[in-house]
């Protein structure tokens, strides 16, 4: 068994495809547009085969606000190496991310760094 995708809903659609793709070597399907309900959506393919669909309708609102909530917590992305994990953070970051928390190894043994992506979702970055 495995998930199939995961599925966010965002303001920004094309500036968070462009974002998942850039950063993370992401693949687009075409763009889907519902005419009926105003529901746009991306799927973006990762190397690994993991996908995660991005989505926008206009009648969507905020459900919370700040990074501790219920619900999806972070997206976890394995870069493969720390050395990995540092240069990532660091184009990021010179490119406008917010850094959550500087490249470290957790008390649980990762090498991981913790960035939020243009719309605040908390990205970490692992090796």
């Amino acid at each position: 068994m495995k998930i199939e995708h995961v599925a966010i809903y965002v303001n920004e659609l094309e500036l968070m495809k462009d974002f998942y793709c850039t950063y993370f070597n992401g693949v687009h399907n075409e763009k889907y547009h519902n005419p009926k309900t105003n529901l746009e959506t991306y799927f973006i393919t990762f190397e690994s085969g993991a996908r995660l669909e991005l989505m926008t309708r206009p009648d969507i609102q905020a459900a919370h606000d700040g990074l501790w909530h219920f619900g999806l917590t972070h997206l976890a992305f394995s870069v493969g190496s720390k050395s990995q994990v540092d240069a990532l953070t660091q184009q990021l970051i010179m490119n406008g991310c917010q850094l959550q928390s500087a490249p470290r190894t957790t008390g649980d043994g990762y090498y991981e760094s913790c960035v939020l992506d243009p719309e605040g979702n908390q990205i970490e970055i692992t090796e």
